[in-house]
């Protein structure tokens, strides 16, 4: 089945639901998106002439066409490529190359960046702009008939971020894109024409691929009108929607939690925020549920199993009564109905509870292989599993709780320490409003732990309050041997603090690892 026919239902029996919009402002109703996507399916295939297969990519900042660009791709048997709006002209560049994109569709913000590579980069022939007249002409195009592909067809190239090199394209098939949205009804919510999705985070990431099992029950998909995160603009947009469904990164969650304009808007508007990415420090997640209450949703996942490897539900983050309720919310959660995780050792052994290792998982959502990538591909892959990257634990309940990812594991005198430990201690301190622990070159020990840490606005934080707080919650080998006070932490496209940067200071000052 292609993952384009998931909506067509919805188009047919609710043609006036309102499909997207962008902050009050009505885009297309579902029955309008139907015509409009079979009719850019029609201009892509006989217009541009492209091939069943081909790539189409998507550079676009979060706009009312972009869902309508995804469908019409799909609509059409080609293969999309969504990339991130904040990416440098050269990631365009490389990512245009390496998948063989021949058609890109770019928004005005970005066309400047875009439209040199055209005929340049790799196979790119046509770059459009959907703010122009040239894409209110391919909307008026014949309409054609909805491809049948097969399911091991490639649906969506999924690019990493390449913080450890290039950034490489997992292939998610139409079976893996169906298979992931019919989990979320399984695991997160039962969706109809009365919920909402706001798209605060990248449609090109996490929020997009959970549009389409909304999509697909006829949610109101709405792009605030600045296209990314403001927690001003998405109070404002609780008192203008009902029934709210957002995926939120934990900076931004801890950043909505603690604008003003929370204290007054209207909570009973939030029906669930999933959110994940990065780490959710407990202290944080306190927070948040003390202000939106049970309505938060972990979801841990990646590019290369979209969204779906283990889940912390709703009655979990309230479930205060149990025994280890404080460690539950510092876990990820449980594997997500039909998934099997584990962790292993050095040698894929399956590791006894409380032993940190890899985290593997196998399902029928897992990546087809990273594109034009065999030798990266069978690596991850092998044995069938999924090897992710990450170093975590998982508890006689089969609760999973991440450590870190293994390039950030910090090893001082040979004994590892993860600064996700380091981190939530540092949370305890009510002036600290984020943190990053990283490792720092020492001669003797090999790397030592420092401290990077923003502070509260009006709140005061010293090195001797910190120290203390460290010595009275872990082993005094893992506490920071430097702290440094910074504005704000350097944040990814995707709001994930940037420890990359951090060891880049480092380094300028001399002290790498």
């Amino acid at each position: 089945m292609n993952i384009a026919q998931l909506p067509r239902p919805i188009y047919k029996a609710f043609p006036e639901a309102p499909a997207i919009s962008v902050g009050g402002k009505r885009y297309r109703t579902y029955g309008e998106l139907g015509r409009s996507t079979a009719a850019l399916a029609g201009a892509l295939r006989n217009q541009l002439g492209l091939r069943p297969g081909e790539r189409v990519a998507l550079t676009m900042s979060n706009c009312g066409p972009y869902l309508e660009v995804l469908f019409a791709i799909w609509h059409a048997g080609l293969v999309a490529v969504p990339a991130n709006a904040k990416l440098h002209a050269r990631e365009f560049e490389y990512i245009m190359e390496h998948s063989g994109a021949r058609a890109c569709f770019v928004t005005h913000d970005l066309a400047d960046k875009l439209m040199p590579l055209k005929g340049k980069a790799g196979k790119l022939e046509h770059v459009i702009c959907v703010e122009d007249d040239e894409y209110g002409r391919l909307l008026a195009a014949e309409p054609i008939e909805l491809w049948r592909p097969e399911p091991s067809d490639p649906a969506w190239l999924f690019y990493t971020s390449g913080t450890t090199g290039r950034p490489k394209g997992a292939t998610l098939t139409h079976h893996v894109l169906i298979a992931m949205s019919l989990r979320y009804y399984a695991d997160v919510d039962q969706v109809d024409t009365s919920d909402t999705m706001i798209h605060a985070a990248p449609l090109s990431h996490g929020s997009g691929l959970y549009a389409l099992p909304h999509m697909a029950r006829g949610s109101h998909q709405v792009t605030p009108s600045s296209r990314g995160f403001d927690p001003a603009e998405i109070c404002d947009l609780m008192g203008t929607y009902d029934r709210i469904t957002m995926f939120a990164a934990p900076t931004m969650l801890t950043r909505l939690v603690n604008h003003p304009g929370i204290a007054s808007a209207r909570i009973d508007a939030i029906r669930t925020i999933f959110y994940g990415g990065a780490p959710m420090y407990v202290e944080d997640l306190k927070r948040a549920l003390k202000v939106l209450g049970p309505r938060l949703i972990d979801i841990y996942g990646q590019g290369e199993s979209p969204c779906t490897i283990t889940y912390m539900p709703k009655w979990l983050h309230v479930d205060d009564g149990h025994p280890r309720f404080e460690q539950r919310l510092a876990s990820v959660g449980i594997a997500r109905t039909g998934i099997e995780v584990r962790v292993v050792d050095g040698s894929d052994r399956e590791l006894p509870p409380g032993e940190v290792g890899e985290v593997i998982t196998y399902s029928d959502m897992i990546m087809a292989g990273y594109w034009e990538n065999p030798e990266a591909s069978a690596e991850t892959l092998r044995g069938g599993w999924l090897h992710t990257g990450d170093v975590g634990a998982m508890d006689e309940d089969g609760f999973l709780t991440l450590k870190d990812r293994s390039k950030d594991m910090i090893i001082s005198g040979g004994t590892n320490i993860y600064p996700r430990e380091v981190e939530e201690v540092l949370l305890l301190h009510p002036g600290v409003l984020e943190c990053s622990v990283i490792g720092r070159r020492h001669p003797d020990w090999g790397e030592e732990v420092v401290a990077f840490v923003a502070v509260r606005p009006g709140e005061q934080v010293d090195e001797d309050g910190l120290e203390r707080l460290c010595l009275d919650n872990i082993a005094r080998f893992k506490r920071p041997k430097a702290y440094y006070f910074v504005d704000q932490l350097p944040k990814s496209s995707y709001g994930k603090i940037l420890k990359t940067e951090l060891r880049r200071r480092l380094e300028a000052k001399g002290e790498g690892s």
